[in-house]
């Protein structure tokens, strides 16, 4: 299976039971919701899949059971997020002994490397995989940034296919389109600034809202992509409120009391992580609640 790099990719939570063992039960509900929403890929082991709290073999049966849940209609996309060059070639050669068929790749973890050590980490790793790579640049949260400059030498590599720009610079996605054209596809990264990366060009939108919405977040994009901006603009401003709980230290219990009230996943986060409490877990609270209050009723955005 090809991925085309495009449409709305849920960069999904990872489900807990109480007891902190990986809930296969509700993450196939979630998987149920997001497909039916009509998704275009699966994103695991993100920040919001809460990878860093995951135990190897814990990541390796998150591949292999989404693979079988999402019977191929999509594709299944695993990010590396590793210290080591060579543990990254390990992680991604894994992914794809478990049927991952992309990788979303951020720069080298703790270790603020150089552009040229960026440059090569990347490179050393799309040298050791067939599988198409995302690039992550995200240098709000992670201090490297991948320049116009090295996407230059690693476009070099045909596997080297897109990216989830997530500069919070909007005008990126001009120079990255002026720049490659095609032969770099590009994703939003921040869902506050999603539908404006859209109308900026871009082809898809990584979000994490999705998890709690899916059928909003799809809406926006392919009402977007046909055109029809006044009604994707009417939506996305009901949603940004929502949206910004994305954009905030505590996302991961802040979407998964999403997905709760949508009746799509729980609040069972992974130490340290630990549930919202007091005036903080009420106004998220609030937001959901209004949001749920006034949820507007969707086009048939399935058929455009």
């Amino acid at each position: 299976m090809s991925i085309q790099w495009n449409g709305v990719m849920p960069a999904v939570t990872t489900k807990f039971t109480a007891d902190d063992k990986l809930d296969f039960n509700m993450f196939e509900v979630n998987m149920k919701a997001q497909l039916d929403a009509g998704v275009s890929g699966i994103i695991l082991g993100g920040t919001l899949g809460e990878a860093s709290t995951l135990l190897e073999e814990e990541k390796r049966e998150l591949v292999k059971h989404t693979v079988s849940l999402t019977e191929n209609k999509v594709p299944v996309i695993m990010n590396i997020a590793e210290q080591s060059t060579k543990n990254a070639i390990l992680a991604a050669n894994k992914a794809e002994q478990d049927g991952a068929k992309g990788l979303m790749m951020l720069p080298p973890m703790r270790y603020k490397a150089s552009d040229f050590e960026t440059v090569t980490f990347y490179s050393e790793v799309a040298k050791n995989t067939s599988l198409p790579i995302m690039v992550y640049n995200n240098p709000v949260d992670y201090k490297i940034e991948v320049t116009l400059g090295m996407f230059e030498e690693l476009l070099k590599y045909d596997n080297i296919q897109a990216v989830k720009e997530s500069t919070r610079d909007i005008s990126n996605v001009t120079r990255m389109i002026n720049r490659f054209g095609d032969r770099l596809k590009i994703l939003s990264g921040v869902d506050t600034l999603a539908l404006e990366s859209l109308f900026m060009g871009s082809d898809g939108w990584v979000s994490g809202l999705v998890c709690a919405f899916p059928e909003e977040t799809v809406a926006i994009y392919k009402l977007a992509k046909a055109g029809r901006f006044d009604e994707a603009l009417k939506i996305y401003r009901w949603f940004l409120p929502l949206l910004e709980l994305d954009i905030n230290a505590f996302l991961v219990q802040n979407i998964k009391l999403a997905e709760v009230a949508t009746g799509i996943g729980s609040e069972h986060v992974r130490a340290p992580r630990l549930p919202l409490q007091g005036a903080e877990r009420e106004r998220v609270l609030a937001i959901i609640a209004e949001g749920l209050r006034t949820r507007p009723t969707l086009p048939d955005y399935k058929n455009l």
